[in-house]
């Protein structure tokens, strides 16, 4: 198996510290807004490897946080008039029900900030009594030039480290690049007792400690977007690094490429932040997961309509094979994707090489009449869909819209059986005006040597 490893900008053989027990942490979100699309893909992309890694190595811890304490949701809280615990609680639960309408599974342990606080003032006391951090009007801070390897992550000298990045030049730091671990609260703001004050955690030493305290000092693999990668990779590997002695957090650095919206990088500015609950509104997750993994999780996505349009094809054409051969019996114990297809994910997961082998399968299956070679088929298929967490619906949900559709299936199945009835009486002037009745409300039909069949188009 072989992973893009961003420190040393090359793909690497993976070869876990415990292959029993490989051990990923990914960023997850700060809870103070609603999830949208760019947040969906690295909770995606990571599922997706996780899925693998657990076949690969059957022992996998997988750690994806929480942040719950913020200055934005301090902000938030503020604007809306609510605690702040409510505000974290709501968009939590509003976080775990995207992802589940998207087919992520739950990660193995999602820590939040505020359960660590003891555990992150004490990695900072460590990195005062080292050197590594110092002191000053109520805030302590990490001295960069006191880890000379910073910059090596993101491949960034000093001075393009200061160019591209939102650096607040406080009179009291030593060195420009010096970032916040502690900072002073008001008592308006949420606090905690510290050695240096009543106060609250930066941002990146909270990933250091809930790595560690959840996974151990050097981790196998950690994740997240592109944007993560400085500056809050950096700091987390040089805090994390400085308080271990030395030794490394983490082995394989993987991250995701960002999405663009129609061409536009996303932004509040241009006004094209899609939300995940928004386009769950229009679309189903299964055809918004396909997407998000159409193209190579490395490099940038571009979102469109006609893409999420393209993605519901996409499933379409594997969902009808398996509906062609519904009644064709398979041996769910012994589900096993083909080797070629297990093959292109271990090559740095690579979807969209993934998804040729799968459509290929559908293809066989169209071709093939022997119950046989249809059941060995059905079941690759199916095991490939499980690796990807797609095709996991009985197909004539799928082709009915779903499970939870609040079109009307009933008036559907009824025009279907009106136009069955005047076809076999051969009125097919009648028969034709049903066909285009189901055509405007975006429904298929299909006639063939298993029947009339429908399905969901628009």
């Amino acid at each position: 198996m072989r992973l893009y490893n961003t420190q040393t900008q090359r793909k690497e053989e993976f070869v876990p510290s415990d292959p029993g027990r490989v051990t990923m942490y990914v960023c997850g979100p700060t809870v103070y807004s609603y999830a949208h699309i760019g947040n969906a893909r690295p909770a995606v992309v990571f599922d997706v490897l996780a899925r693998l890694l657990r076949r690969e190595f059957g022992g996998l811890k997988y750690v994806r946080n929480i942040t719950d304490i913020d200055d934005k949701i301090n902000a938030a809280a503020q604007q809306q008039g609510v605690p702040i615990a409510a505000l974290t609680e709501k968009y939590t639960a509003a976080y775990h029900a995207d992802l589940h309408a998207l087919g992520v599974l739950p990660p193995d342990s999602e820590p939040r900030v505020t359960m660590h606080i003891p555990q992150i003032i004490g990695m900072i006391q460590t990195l005062v009594e080292r050197g590594n951090a110092y002191i000053a009007e109520g805030h302590v801070l990490f001295h960069v030039p006191s880890f000379p390897d910073y910059g090596n992550l993101s491949h960034r000298n000093h001075d393009d480290m200061m160019a591209g990045a939102r650096v607040e030049v406080a009179p009291y730091k030593r060195d420009p690049a010096d970032f916040v671990l502690w900072k002073p609260s008001t008592s308006e703001l949420p606090g905690w007792e510290s050695p240096w004050g009543r106060g609250r955690p930066g941002w990146h030493i909270e990933c250091s400690v809930m790595a560690e305290t959840h996974l151990g000092e050097t981790i196998d693999i950690h994740g997240g977007g592109h944007d993560l990668v400085f500056p809050h990779h950096e700091n987390e590997n040089a805090q994390s690094t400085c308080s271990h002695d030395g030794r490394p957090l983490c082995r394989y650095w993987v991250h995701n490429g960002l999405i663009t919206v129609d061409g536009e990088k996303m932004a509040k500015s241009v006004g094209n932040i899609l939300l995940v609950r928004d386009l769950l509104d229009r679309a189903d997750g299964e055809s918004i997961r396909m997407a998000l993994l159409s193209a190579h999780y490395r490099g940038p996505l571009d979102w469109s309509e006609a893409a999420l349009r393209q993605a519901k094809r996409s499933l379409d054409r594997l969902y009808q094979p398996l509906r062609d051969m519904e009644d064709v019996p398979v041996d769910e114990s012994s589900e096993a994707p083909p080797e070629a297809f297990i093959e292109c994910l271990r090559d740095d997961l690579n979807t969209p090489k993934a998804f040729a082998v799968l459509f290929g399968l559908a293809h066989q299956a169209h071709l093939s009449a022997d119950r046989r070679e249809q059941a060995r088929i059905k079941n690759a298929m199916l095991a490939c869909g499980a690796m990807l967490g797609l095709i996991r619906q009985d197909p004539e949900d799928w082709f009915a819209g779903g499970a939870d559709a609040e079109a009307d299936t009933a008036e559907i199945e009824r025009l279907v059986k009106a136009r069955e009835a005047a076809r076999a009486v051969r009125n097919f002037p009648a028969a034709d005006r049903i066909r285009d009745t189901l055509h405007q409300m975006g429904v298929t039909v299909e006639d063939g040597a298993h029947g009339t069949r429908w399905r969901r188009t628009g």
